[in-house]
């Protein structure tokens, strides 16, 4: 087996953690504090994945700058309180954590590119025990988000490893974009908030239904592209 580092960076939210129902409250009770009527969570669920402040844009572009930003700290405030209990820390899908033992069995780094705040991150991440397992993080508060490539190249740059070596696993067309972007290899999983035909026609080499097959397939993926 080869010598050089790979790199499988997930995806965070409905990817790696059931999260939709806290993010649809929190964004919810934001939009309601702040005097103004909370989006349909199927419209919440197709923000997923982006930068929080371009969620709250496409969710209500005619509101004024100042009021966007007030929904925003809103948000990460409700959050941050949120987090002192432990039902504001969403659950591992199932299969998440045999899934991450055996790419790392199958010699896989592991790293997480999220929208997702990087003390909300880091808390989750905290409380779940699970933190030390991954070798770079790239949050919305490192720089762009997705669906741009930087996020992806900046998170593979940080520990060294080639656009080439790595795989990114995400739920959302915003992943996979990011992904085909950084020339990385793109795997989509069919139980988070976009579709599965959705992540296809955005270019996932394979879309899983599981987690049971994604340490194989991502070695496949790798081995196949002649890396």
């Amino acid at each position: 087996m080869t010598s050089r580092a790979r790199l499988a960076l997930f995806d965070f939210d409905g990817t790696l953690v059931d999260s939709l129902g806290l993010i649809v409250r929190t964004f919810h009770a934001a939009f309601e504090e702040n005097g103004l009527p909370p989006p349909d969570a199927s419209a919440i669920r197709e923000t997923v994945g982006l930068p929080l402040a371009v969620s709250v844009r496409r969710l209500r572009p005619d509101l004024p700058v100042a009021v966007a930003e007030a929904v925003v700290e809103t948000y990460l405030g409700l959050y941050a309180e949120g987090q002192r209990t432990a039902a504001g820390h969403p659950p591992l899908f199932d299969g998440a954590s045999d899934a991450l033992d055996g790419l790392e069995a199958a010699g896989w780094w592991l790293g997480i590119v999220t929208g997702k705040s990087r003390r909300g991150l880091m808390g989750t991440l905290e409380h779940m025990g699970i933190r030390d397992r991954f070798v770079t993080l790239h949050s919305a508060d490192d720089g762009p988000g997705k669906p741009l490539p930087d996020p992806a190249l900046a998170a593979a740059a940080a520990v060294g490893v080639a656009p080439s070596d790595c795989v990114v696993i995400g739920d959302t067309v915003y992943d996979i974009a990011m992904a085909k972007a950084a020339k990385m290899a793109a795997i989509g999983v069919s139980w988070g908030y976009h579709a599965p035909d959705a992540l296809a026609g955005a270019g996932a080499a394979v879309v899983l239904d599981s987690f049971i097959p994604l340490p194989s397939t991502a070695l496949d993926l790798w081995e196949r592209a002649g890396r």
